[in-house]
Protein backbone atom coordinates (compact mmCIF):
# COMPACT_ATOMS: atom_id res chain seq x y z
CA UNK A 1 0.00 0.00 0.00
CA UNK A 2 1.52 3.63 -0.87
CA UNK A 3 2.54 4.91 2.10
CA UNK A 4 2.72 2.37 4.41
CA UNK A 5 5.19 2.50 6.71
CA UNK A 6 7.08 -1.27 7.29
CA UNK A 7 8.76 -1.86 10.72
CA UNK A 8 11.71 -2.31 8.93
CA UNK A 9 11.46 1.27 7.49
CA UNK A 10 10.15 2.83 10.91
CA UNK A 11 13.37 1.04 12.59
CA UNK A 12 15.57 2.65 9.92
CA UNK A 13 14.31 6.03 10.41
CA UNK A 14 16.41 8.37 12.45
CA UNK A 15 14.77 9.79 15.88
CA UNK A 16 13.35 13.04 15.66
CA UNK A 17 13.46 13.23 19.95
CA UNK A 18 16.61 13.98 22.13
CA UNK A 19 15.93 11.88 25.42
CA UNK A 20 15.53 13.68 28.49
CA UNK A 21 16.91 13.10 32.16
CA UNK A 22 15.12 14.80 34.38
CA UNK A 23 16.70 15.83 37.72
CA UNK A 24 15.45 15.96 40.59
CA UNK A 25 16.79 18.72 43.29
CA UNK A 26 18.17 17.80 47.00
CA UNK A 27 15.10 18.45 48.78
CA UNK A 28 13.47 16.16 50.64
CA UNK A 29 9.95 15.31 50.65
CA UNK A 30 8.65 14.40 54.87
CA UNK A 31 5.84 13.74 56.41
CA UNK A 32 4.33 15.34 59.42
CA UNK A 33 3.18 13.38 62.44
CA UNK A 34 -0.34 15.86 62.34
CA UNK A 35 -1.14 14.11 58.43
CA UNK A 36 -2.05 11.20 60.38
CA UNK A 37 -4.56 12.76 63.32
CA UNK A 38 -6.40 11.39 64.65
CA UNK A 39 -3.76 8.32 64.46
CA UNK A 40 -0.41 8.30 66.81
CA UNK A 41 2.75 10.41 66.60
CA UNK A 42 4.29 6.51 65.94
CA UNK A 43 1.76 5.58 63.33
CA UNK A 44 3.27 8.54 61.24
CA UNK A 45 6.63 7.03 61.67
CA UNK A 46 4.80 3.72 60.05
CA UNK A 47 3.00 5.06 56.83
CA UNK A 48 6.28 7.75 56.22
CA UNK A 49 8.17 4.35 56.25
CA UNK A 50 5.96 2.42 54.18
CA UNK A 51 5.19 4.74 51.83
CA UNK A 52 9.16 6.31 50.95
CA UNK A 53 8.81 9.68 52.42
CA UNK A 54 12.39 11.17 53.39
CA UNK A 55 11.63 11.65 56.58
CA UNK A 56 9.29 13.10 59.07
CA UNK A 57 8.26 16.22 61.00
CA UNK A 58 7.42 15.63 64.60
CA UNK A 59 4.45 18.40 65.72
CA UNK A 60 4.84 18.43 69.49
CA UNK A 61 1.43 17.89 70.84
CA UNK A 62 -0.62 16.55 73.60
CA UNK A 63 0.37 12.90 72.60
CA UNK A 64 3.06 12.22 74.87
CA UNK A 65 5.62 10.36 72.18
CA UNK A 66 5.65 13.77 70.51
CA UNK A 67 6.90 15.08 73.78
CA UNK A 68 9.52 12.86 74.38
CA UNK A 69 12.93 12.76 71.78
CA UNK A 70 14.23 9.51 73.27
CA UNK A 71 10.93 7.89 72.33
CA UNK A 72 11.40 9.67 68.86
CA UNK A 73 14.63 7.99 68.09
CA UNK A 74 13.69 5.07 69.08
CA UNK A 75 10.90 5.07 66.62
CA UNK A 76 13.40 6.82 64.51
CA UNK A 77 15.53 4.27 64.82
CA UNK A 78 13.15 1.12 64.44
CA UNK A 79 11.69 2.38 61.10
CA UNK A 80 14.56 3.95 59.72
CA UNK A 81 12.73 7.22 58.96
CA UNK A 82 14.94 10.38 60.22
CA UNK A 83 13.31 13.23 61.63
CA UNK A 84 13.97 16.10 59.37
CA UNK A 85 12.17 19.13 61.39
CA UNK A 86 10.52 19.60 64.83
CA UNK A 87 7.07 22.19 64.76
CA UNK A 88 7.37 23.60 68.65
CA UNK A 89 4.11 23.43 70.32
CA UNK A 90 2.89 27.19 69.42
CA UNK A 91 -0.49 26.35 68.60
CA UNK A 92 -3.32 27.33 70.65
CA UNK A 93 -4.33 23.65 71.62
CA UNK A 94 -0.75 23.48 72.83
CA UNK A 95 -0.13 26.47 74.90
CA UNK A 96 0.81 24.35 78.04
CA UNK A 97 2.99 21.37 76.30
CA UNK A 98 6.20 22.19 77.68
CA UNK A 99 4.92 24.81 80.01
CA UNK A 100 3.74 27.94 79.52
CA UNK A 101 7.12 29.89 78.88
CA UNK A 102 7.29 30.04 74.76
CA UNK A 103 11.27 30.81 75.01
CA UNK A 104 11.52 27.78 77.10
CA UNK A 105 9.35 25.84 74.35
CA UNK A 106 11.90 26.78 71.78
CA UNK A 107 14.94 25.59 73.85
CA UNK A 108 13.72 23.08 74.38
CA UNK A 109 12.58 22.37 70.51
CA UNK A 110 16.32 23.36 69.85
CA UNK A 111 17.50 21.10 71.99
CA UNK A 112 15.13 18.10 70.81
CA UNK A 113 15.93 19.04 67.51
CA UNK A 114 19.71 18.67 67.88
CA UNK A 115 19.21 15.68 69.59
CA UNK A 116 17.52 14.11 66.89
CA UNK A 117 19.56 15.58 64.23
CA UNK A 118 16.45 17.66 62.82
CA UNK A 119 17.74 20.91 60.69
CA UNK A 120 14.79 22.79 61.48
CA UNK A 121 12.21 24.09 63.58
CA UNK A 122 9.25 25.52 62.89
CA UNK A 123 7.73 28.05 64.73
CA UNK A 124 4.53 30.38 64.46
CA UNK A 125 4.07 34.43 64.99
CA UNK A 126 3.69 35.10 68.99
CA UNK A 127 -0.03 35.73 69.19
CA UNK A 128 -0.78 39.51 69.73
CA UNK A 129 -1.58 39.03 73.64
CA UNK A 130 1.99 37.77 74.20
CA UNK A 131 3.10 41.20 74.64
CA UNK A 132 6.48 40.57 76.17
CA UNK A 133 7.90 37.60 73.92
CA UNK A 134 6.35 39.69 71.02
CA UNK A 135 8.38 42.68 71.36
CA UNK A 136 11.79 40.48 71.63
CA UNK A 137 10.99 38.00 69.01
CA UNK A 138 12.97 38.86 66.24
CA UNK A 139 15.59 39.46 67.72
CA UNK A 140 15.29 36.77 70.30
CA UNK A 141 15.49 34.12 66.56
CA UNK A 142 18.40 35.96 65.81
CA UNK A 143 20.51 35.42 69.02
CA UNK A 144 19.42 32.16 69.28
CA UNK A 145 20.53 31.40 65.67
CA UNK A 146 23.63 31.75 66.48
CA UNK A 147 24.10 29.63 69.13
CA UNK A 148 22.70 26.48 66.78
CA UNK A 149 22.85 25.58 63.41
CA UNK A 150 19.42 24.47 63.69
CA UNK A 151 17.01 26.97 61.65
CA UNK A 152 14.25 28.59 63.33
CA UNK A 153 11.48 28.92 60.42
CA UNK A 154 8.59 31.27 61.60
CA UNK A 155 5.63 30.53 59.39
CA UNK A 156 3.55 32.11 57.35
CA UNK A 157 0.17 32.50 58.74
CA UNK A 158 -3.23 34.41 57.64
CA UNK A 159 -5.69 36.94 59.52
CA UNK A 160 -8.74 35.72 61.77
CA UNK A 161 -12.00 36.61 60.80
CA UNK A 162 -15.13 37.02 63.16
CA UNK A 163 -18.44 38.04 61.37
CA UNK A 164 -16.70 39.02 58.65
CA UNK A 165 -14.25 41.51 60.74
CA UNK A 166 -10.62 40.59 60.66
CA UNK A 167 -8.94 40.12 63.85
CA UNK A 168 -5.17 40.95 64.39
CA UNK A 169 -4.37 38.03 65.92
CA UNK A 170 -0.47 37.84 65.69
CA UNK A 171 2.31 40.25 66.05
CA UNK A 172 4.18 41.67 64.30
CA UNK A 173 1.71 39.99 61.88
CA UNK A 174 0.69 37.27 60.39
CA UNK A 175 2.73 37.94 56.49
CA UNK A 176 6.30 36.85 57.82
CA UNK A 177 7.26 39.33 55.21
CA UNK A 178 6.54 41.82 57.60
CA UNK A 179 9.65 41.55 59.81
CA UNK A 180 13.13 40.39 59.38
CA UNK A 181 13.30 36.46 59.95
CA UNK A 182 16.14 34.75 59.30
CA UNK A 183 14.50 31.95 58.15
CA UNK A 184 10.33 30.99 56.98
CA UNK A 185 8.08 28.52 56.43
CA UNK A 186 5.50 28.57 53.77
CA UNK A 187 2.35 27.11 54.33
CA UNK A 188 0.18 27.06 50.95
CA UNK A 189 -2.73 26.52 53.31
CA UNK A 190 -2.17 29.59 55.06
CA UNK A 191 -1.91 31.37 52.09
CA UNK A 192 -5.11 29.91 50.90
CA UNK A 193 -7.41 31.24 54.01
CA UNK A 194 -4.86 35.00 53.49
CA UNK A 195 -5.34 35.42 49.72
CA UNK A 196 -1.73 35.34 49.28
CA UNK A 197 -0.44 34.20 46.20
CA UNK A 198 2.39 31.74 47.33
CA UNK A 199 4.45 32.15 44.12
CA UNK A 200 5.15 35.81 44.96
CA UNK A 201 5.37 35.10 48.91
CA UNK A 202 8.58 32.81 47.66
CA UNK A 203 9.95 35.19 45.47
CA UNK A 204 9.82 37.72 48.19
CA UNK A 205 11.33 35.60 50.82
CA UNK A 206 14.36 34.83 48.23
CA UNK A 207 16.79 32.92 50.29
CA UNK A 208 15.27 33.19 54.03
CA UNK A 209 12.68 30.88 52.64
CA UNK A 210 14.00 27.45 54.41
CA UNK A 211 11.07 25.07 54.62
CA UNK A 212 7.51 24.53 52.95
CA UNK A 213 4.59 22.97 54.35
CA UNK A 214 2.88 21.56 51.55
CA UNK A 215 -1.05 21.25 51.44
CA UNK A 216 -3.66 22.69 49.27
CA UNK A 217 -6.95 24.86 50.42
CA UNK A 218 -10.28 26.38 48.62
CA UNK A 219 -9.70 29.83 49.81
CA UNK A 220 -12.17 29.64 52.70
CA UNK A 221 -11.80 31.44 56.10
CA UNK A 222 -11.02 27.53 57.30
CA UNK A 223 -7.14 26.22 57.23
CA UNK A 224 -8.53 23.02 55.70
CA UNK A 225 -4.96 21.14 54.83
CA UNK A 226 -6.60 19.81 51.71
CA UNK A 227 -4.30 17.18 49.65
CA UNK A 228 -2.12 19.18 47.16
CA UNK A 229 -4.62 19.48 43.78
CA UNK A 230 -7.76 19.61 45.53
CA UNK A 231 -8.04 23.26 46.44
CA UNK A 232 -7.37 26.73 44.37
CA UNK A 233 -3.48 26.95 45.03
CA UNK A 234 -0.81 26.42 42.89
CA UNK A 235 1.40 24.13 44.50
CA UNK A 236 3.07 22.26 41.22
CA UNK A 237 4.06 25.58 39.92
CA UNK A 238 5.39 26.55 43.49
CA UNK A 239 7.50 23.30 43.74
CA UNK A 240 8.43 23.36 40.39
CA UNK A 241 9.83 27.23 41.16
CA UNK A 242 11.77 25.95 44.26
CA UNK A 243 13.06 23.01 41.44
CA UNK A 244 14.12 25.66 39.60
CA UNK A 245 15.62 27.62 41.93
CA UNK A 246 17.57 24.40 43.68
CA UNK A 247 16.15 24.50 46.78
CA UNK A 248 17.62 22.52 49.40
CA UNK A 249 14.94 22.85 52.20
CA UNK A 250 12.77 20.11 53.17
CA UNK A 251 9.30 20.17 51.67
CA UNK A 252 6.67 18.56 54.10
CA UNK A 253 3.40 17.28 53.35
CA UNK A 254 1.32 18.51 56.33
CA UNK A 255 -2.53 17.81 55.18
CA UNK A 256 -5.31 16.79 56.97
CA UNK A 257 -7.08 13.45 56.74
CA UNK A 258 -8.41 13.24 59.58
CA UNK A 259 -11.94 12.02 57.57
CA UNK A 260 -10.39 9.16 55.85
CA UNK A 261 -13.13 6.11 56.70
CA UNK A 262 -9.69 3.64 56.99
CA UNK A 263 -5.91 3.23 57.23
CA UNK A 264 -6.28 2.18 53.92
CA UNK A 265 -7.80 5.67 53.04
CA UNK A 266 -5.56 7.97 55.13
CA UNK A 267 -2.54 6.30 53.57
CA UNK A 268 -4.16 6.46 49.75
CA UNK A 269 -4.31 10.20 50.18
CA UNK A 270 -0.45 10.64 51.85
CA UNK A 271 0.57 8.23 48.93
CA UNK A 272 -1.38 10.46 45.95
CA UNK A 273 0.51 13.58 48.66
CA UNK A 274 4.07 12.16 47.99
CA UNK A 275 3.77 11.33 44.67
CA UNK A 276 2.28 14.69 43.63
CA UNK A 277 5.54 16.21 45.49
CA UNK A 278 7.78 14.17 43.70
CA UNK A 279 5.95 14.93 39.96
CA UNK A 280 6.17 18.44 40.25
CA UNK A 281 9.88 18.85 41.70
CA UNK A 282 11.26 17.16 39.02
CA UNK A 283 12.85 19.51 36.07
CA UNK A 284 14.63 18.84 33.50
CA UNK A 285 17.82 20.10 32.04
CA UNK A 286 16.56 22.69 29.87
CA UNK A 287 14.24 23.94 31.89
CA UNK A 288 16.57 24.52 34.91
CA UNK A 289 19.18 26.50 32.10
CA UNK A 290 16.21 28.62 30.85
CA UNK A 291 14.28 29.41 33.51
CA UNK A 292 11.12 27.99 32.14
CA UNK A 293 8.79 25.56 33.47
CA UNK A 294 6.48 23.19 31.39
CA UNK A 295 3.43 24.90 30.06
CA UNK A 296 0.89 23.38 32.78
CA UNK A 297 3.45 24.46 35.58
CA UNK A 298 4.43 27.94 35.24
CA UNK A 299 3.77 30.75 37.58
CA UNK A 300 1.61 33.42 36.27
Amino acid sequence: MAGRVTPDKLADKPSDRTPVVVRVPDAKIALSTASVYPESTAAAFEIAGRLGYDGVEVMVMTDAVSQDPDALKRLSDHYGIPILAVHAPCLLVTQRVWGTDPWGKLVRARKAAETLGASTVVVHPPFRWQREYARDFVLGLHRMGEETDVKFAVENMYPWRARSREVAAYAPGWDVRMADYPHTTLDLSHTAVSGSDPGRVAEDLGERLAHIHLADGSGSARDEHLIPGRGNQPAGQLLALLARRKFAGTVVVEVSTRKASSRAEREADLAEALAFARLHMAVSPTERRSGRVRPDSSLQ
